[in-house]
C-alpha cells in the first residue's frame, strides 16, 4: 500500500486534484464576492444576488418599505449582524418581508449582477420601482436559471403584484407552498402561508383558506420549533383566522 502511494504517477494525480479543488474554491469565493460572474453553462445553482421585498397587499411600516427593492451580493448577506434594513420593523405584527436568493440568468438580472460588481465596496443598491418590475417581468422562464429561480420568482411576483393581480398572487403563493423543497426556499413557506390565507379571507373563499390554515398547522406543529418555523405571533394569527373562517363557514351554511 505504501509503495502504491509512493508511486510518482499517483502522487502527481493527488497533487493535481488538490490544486483543482483549491482553484474551484477560489472561483466560488470570487463569485460570492461579485468579482466575477459564474458561467451559466457550468454553474446555475449558486446564488449570485439577493433581493429584499415587502408585500404590496398590506400596510408596511416605513422602515421595511424603505428597503423594498434592495439587492445584495452574497458576501454582504454572509457578514455577521447583517440586516437588509437600517432600523427594525415598527409594526405590532411584523411586516411580511422576504430576502430571496437568485442566480439570475436572464438579461435584466445579469444587469443587476453587473451593477453589484461595480459597487463592490458597498455591496448593495436599491432598484427603483420600474427597475424592480423590469426584473420580475423579464424573460426569466426562458433563461438557463429558470428551474433554479422558479420558486423565488413566483414568490417575488406574488408579493409585488398583490394589489394588481390578486388571483395570480394567490396562485403563485400556492405554487411556492407546493414546490418549496430546497433548503434555500424554506424561508418563503411561512410568508406564503400567511399571505395566501389573508388573500383568500379577503376574497371570502373560506373553504380554501381553511385548507391552507390546516396545512400550515400540520406542517408546523405547535409542539415543535426550529429554523424557518413560524413565530408566536404568526401562529396566533393563523389560529385567530381559523376561528374567523369557521364562523363564516357556519354562517354561510345556516343562511
Amino acid at each position: 500500500m505504501l509503495n502504491e502511494l509512493e508511486s510518482p504517477d499517483i502522487l502527481l494525480s493527488l497533487i493535481a486534484i488538490l490544486v483543482l479543488l483549491i482553484i474551484w474554491q477560489y472561483y466560488k469565493m470570487q463569485v460570492m464576492a461579485g468579482r466575477i460572474l459564474a458561467v451559466d453553462i457550468f454553474d446555475r445553482s449558486s446564488v449570485r444576488l439577493y433581493v429584499y421585498a415587502t408585500c404590496s397587499g398590506e400596510h408596511t411600516c416605513p422602515n421595511c418599505s424603505s428597503s423594498h427593492g434592495r439587492v445584495f451580493l452574497p458576501s454582504v448577506i454572509a457578514k455577521r449582524g447583517f440586516s437588509p434594513c437600517e432600523e427594525a420593523c415598527t409594526n405590532a405584527s411584523p411586516c411580511t418581508v422576504v430576502l430571496v436568493g437568485l442566480y439570475g440568468g436572464w438579461a435584466e438580472a445579469r444587469q443587476v449582477v453587473e451593477q453589484l460588481r461595480h459597487n463592490l465596496k458597498k455591496g448593495w443598491f436599491t432598484l427603483s420601482s420600474p427597475e424592480f418590475r423590469s426584473l420580475l417581468d423579464g424573460a426569466w422562464e426562458r433563461s438557463v436559471s429558470a428551474e433554479t429561480d422558479r420558486v423565488s420568482m413566483y414568490m417575488l411576483v406574488a408579493m409585488v403584484y398583490e394589489n394588481l393581480k390578486q388571483d395570480i398572487s394567490i396562485g403563485n403563493y400556492g405554487y411556492v407552498i407546493k414546490h418549496a423543497k430546497e433548503v434555500r426556499d424554506f424561508g418563503l413557506l411561512v410568508p406564503a402561508y400567511i399571505r395566501i390565507t389573508q388573500l383568500l379571507v379577503k376574497a371570502q373563499r373560506w373553504g380554501e383558506a381553511l385548507s391552507f390554515i390546516e396545512q400550515f398547522q400540520s406542517q408546523y406543529p405547535a409542539t415543535q420549533s426550529g429554523q424557518h418555523f413560524p413565530s408566536i405571533k404568526q401562529r396566533e394569527f393563523m389560529r385567530i383566522t381559523k376561528v374567523e373562517v369557521l364562523k363564516n363557514q357556519l354562517m354561510k351554511l345556516s343562511a
